[in-house]
């Protein structure tokens, strides 16, 4: 978030411009555009101001994941704010696809495309000192089409900063033709909202979402926060909020595959995680990332790893409750330590062989080797769990049919009665339908009499309906 906000250096100048217009627009009784203001409706007259005399808001949760990636412009943009340079670098941003900053968002080309052939329909909305509080990407659009003038509702005049990040954030809310923020924005705008003092279920009624999601939301974040953490090395690289953009639902999924296991067997569930998110980072879809279980790397992975992922051989340690003197707790498991240091290594590769610039070519080359190696092992690995799963679900799949049948079979019986007591029923049907299930019986008999040579009794009766016929 910006540190220095205040007003924009032209601030001064756009107000003067904008009570002239506003006179003039309330004069013809104009247009309106109703927003949420400080708990009631508002309504907002609407102006035309040319788009060079507006600034793009610094805060906006558009583009807050993506600011990060360079430094140096996001001090600059911390620092001076309505600086040509910074303005320049929130023009950019907005164009940008957000999984991927260097290449030019499809979302933003299909807006300039409707802005070029169709107008403006929908106007933004600005502070009185200019500062775009919706619309800062079509102003972005209009700016590259050569487009002059953007209309605009104006806020009231004792508009705060944060008054303009709560419009901002009801106005992306209300779910209409906006271009919906990333998932890793939204992340950050629900954390947001809830350190600024709000309760976590008015927050979730404001996101349109359940509070169960809310609280799986703030642990994905929480998770990706702490993985970018266990990336960093030394010589700094790290991983980025955008590089878990497009993971959403393999994140979601593993809260709640990871949350179901932990009732009943925490190590176990760390396992899961620490598997499913080295996975992640490898770039595995979601239907393969799920083979994951929590003992993936124990019955798949350990006996294929290299010798360079090999992890280190651990060891569980008691760990002191600080005020508890002579009180212990063991620690992870060594299981749970041995797949987290592995998810660790990849978790550094992955952020060195992405660095570019800040290591040597030749440490670039080595973590990309890395990845490169683990991903043979872990397609190897997935491959074997994939049929594995494809084989436990054959198993389960035959004893599953004939549950079914019985259930048809009971739910017949009932039916048979009742069409008896109401004379309905047809009986040459259904003696015919009896025919055909003792000739898939006779069917299913032969089958279980080539298998079994020491039948149960369930196969034995199965046997001798069989021979009776």
């Amino acid at each position: 978030m910006a540190v220095k906000f205040g007003v924009p250096p032209e601030g001064e100048k756009i107000r003067s411009l904008v009570e002239e217009r506003l006179k003039q627009a309330m004069a013809d009784n104009g247009a309106k555009v109703t927003v949420e203001w400080r708990g009631e409706q508002k309504h907002l007259h609407v102006i035309s101001m040319p788009v060079d005399m507006l600034y793009f808001n610094p805060d906006t949760h558009r583009i807050r994941a993506q600011r990060t990636l360079d430094a140096e412009r996001n001090r600059l943009l911390e620092e001076e704010p309505w600086s040509e340079a910074a303005q320049t670098y929130l023009h950019d941003l907005l164009r940008c696809r957000p999984s991927n900053p260097n290449q030019t968002d499809p979302d933003f080309i299909a807006l300039q495309d409707e802005l070029d052939d169709f107008g403006q329909k929908e106007p933004g909305i600005i502070s009185p000192d200019g500062i775009l509080v919706d619309g800062n990407t079509r102003c972005a659009a209009l700016k590259d089409l050569g487009i002059k003038d953007i209309r605009v509702a104006v806020l009231p005049a004792d508009t705060s900063r944060r008054d303009i990040n709560s419009v901002e954030l009801a106005l992306q809310l209300r779910r209409d033709k906006r271009r919906e923020y990333s998932y890793i924005n939204r992340l950050i705008a629900i954390e947001d909202e809830l350190s600024g003092g709000r309760r976590e279920e008015d927050v979730a009624r404001d996101f349109n979402i359940k509070t169960t999601t809310l609280h799986q939301d703030r642990w994905v974040y929480q998770l990706i926060n702490d993985a970018i953490e266990r990336s960093r090395s030394t010589s700094g690289a790290a991983l980025r909020l955008i590089d878990f953009e497009d993971h959403q639902e393999k994140l979601r999924e593993l809260h709640r595959d990871y949350t179901k296991l932990a009732k009943t067997d925490p190590d176990a569930a760390e396992q899961l995680k620490e598997s499913r998110l080295a996975m992640v980072v490898l770039n595995y879809p979601k239907t393969t990332v799920r083979l994951a279980e929590a003992d993936f790397h124990s019955r798949y992975l350990d006996e294929r790893l290299p010798e360079q992922l090999r992890p280190a051989a651990q060891q569980s340690a008691a760990v002191s409750i600080p005020g508890l003197a002579g009180v212990a707790i063991p620690d992870a498991t060594a299981a749970v330590k041995t797949t987290r240091a592995l998810t660790d290594a990849l978790l550094q590769a992955k952020a060195a062989a992405q660095a570019g610039g800040m290591l040597e070519p030749a440490a670039v080359a080595e973590a990309d080797a890395l990845i490169k190696s683990a991903r043979k092992t872990f397609d190897v690995a997935a491959k074997m769990a994939g049929q594995n799963a494809q084989l436990l679900k054959r198993q389960v799949a035959v004893p599953e049919r004939l549950t079914d049948a019985a259930d048809y079979v009971n739910q017949c019986a009932a039916e048979f009665a009742e069409a008896k007591a109401k004379r309905a029923l047809d009986e040459d049907a259904f003696d015919d339908a009896l025919l055909t299930l003792r000739a898939s019986l006779a069917r299913l008999a032969k089958q279980a009499g080539r298998t079994f040579s020491s039948p149960g009794s369930g196969v034995a009766w199965l046997l001798d309906a069989a021979r009776e016929n």
